[in-house]
């Protein structure tokens, strides 16, 4: 036990005082807040970490902009005007519903009974609107995950069976519409469906949207060792799914994510982000995000996830490379897992810096 407890405070002090990192050749080295050796983000152009923006992964200024006049003015039509010009097949479409359903959760935690006046108003004014019936029924389920006591709990069944409920309630709104399906996935991993019925839902997922990258992650977690499947089981899902994936396609990125999702929670030495699998899984997703449309709404997920490994593996110009392609945004794995996503982007940030620098790169070196 005490050892456990040794290796807990090592980590608390790396990530206390991983953001002062020194730049030098050959290597790196923690050094004292505000050192004029530190390599500091800002030199970049990068965000600070207060104004890191942790609800999305990327960048989408129509949903701003509908965020913040659903959230200023009380009304529900800049959102459902939005999800209504939002092609209903694509991976933006399931970011902007999520996004309001988190919004209106974060809203009901604040003030309880009284938070997200504007999605109560857009289920009362419009009852057959499928973009309010979709929002709903994500709140539904970010609330049972989030807010409801914990998995086991009875409010986190309770709640996640009133999900599954709206979810249906929506697929009759949209039949063509993958979303109320893609939100299921989370709700059958909470309710323990089975493999057969799991795979039922699934099929309805595929049919409408074969290569959805959201859809493929979400399931991912049902196959995971951790709820209902097995390694052997989230790697073939993965595997599977980036073997057929067309050209272009982020699909082929997916066993990077299997991979983050079976790494032990402490990791005591380096040699595992150097193994085969980790590099195989790693290449796979650099490849995908080099050949995928730089417009693609989930490129920004698999760069997230990208410069974790590529800062574990001493990966330096490549790590930079990723930061300097997503910074301002952290709503996306490995951080969202964290209690605070924007501190733990800004460790890694702040040893990609590091580490860039103590090999000779520099903000003139780094591509525009």
């Amino acid at each position: 036990m005490e050892i456990l407890w040794l290796l807990f405070a090592m980590l608390m002090i790396v990530f206390i005082v991983g953001p002062y990192v020194r730049r030098r050749r050959g290597g790196i080295q923690l050094v004292a807040p505000g050192s004029p050796d530190a390599a500091d983000p800002a030199n970049y152009g990068f965000d600070r970490q207060e104004e890191l923006d942790i609800r999305v992964p990327g960048p989408d200024q129509d949903l701003m902009d509908a965020l913040d006049n659903v959230q200023r003015t009380g009304q529900w039509q800049a959102a459902s005007q939005l999800l209504a010009g939002t092609p209903r097949e694509g991976e933006r479409r399931w970011q902007r519903v999520q996004a309001f359903g988190g919004a209106a959760a974060l809203e009901l935690v604040a003030q309880p009974g009284a938070g997200a006046p504007w999605l109560k108003a857009w289920r009362l004014d419009a009852e057959q609107d499928a973009g309010g019936a979709q929002v709903h029924a994500e709140l539904l389920v970010q609330q049972a995950w989030r807010h409801s006591g914990g998995v086991g709990s009875t409010d986190h069944r309770i709640i996640l069976e009133e999900a599954r409920e709206a979810c249906r309630r929506a697929a009759l709104l949209a039949p063509a519409d993958p979303v109320p399906y893609i939100t299921e996935l989370a709700i059958a991993r909470g309710l323990a469906y089975s493999e057969a019925e799991f795979d039922t839902l699934w099929a309805e997922v595929i049919d409408r949207a074969p290569e959805h990258m959201g859809a493929h992650l979400a399931a991912l977690h049902y196959w995971c060792a951790k709820w209902h499947g097995s390694r052997e089981k989230a790697d073939a899902f993965t595997h599977a799914a980036a073997a057929r994936a067309p050209q272009g396609s982020l699909l082929a990125a997916l066993p990077l994510f299997a991979v983050y999702e079976n790494t032990p929670e402490i990791v005591l030495t380096g040699s595992f982000y150097q193994s085969a699998v980790v590099t195989r899984a790693v290449e796979g997703a650099l490849y995908a995000v080099h050949t995928a449309r730089q417009d693609d709404p989930m490129l920004a997920h698999v760069r997230h996830l990208l410069l974790m490994f590529l800062v574990n593996m001493e990966r330096w110009a490549e790590a930079m490379e990723q930061v300097r392609h997503v910074d301002g945004y952290v709503g996306a794995l490995p951080w969202s897992a964290a209690a605070d996503p924007a501190a733990e982007y800004a460790v890694y940030r702040a040893l990609a810096v590091a580490g860039y620098e103590a090999n000779g790169g520099s903000p003139a070196t780094l591509p525009g």
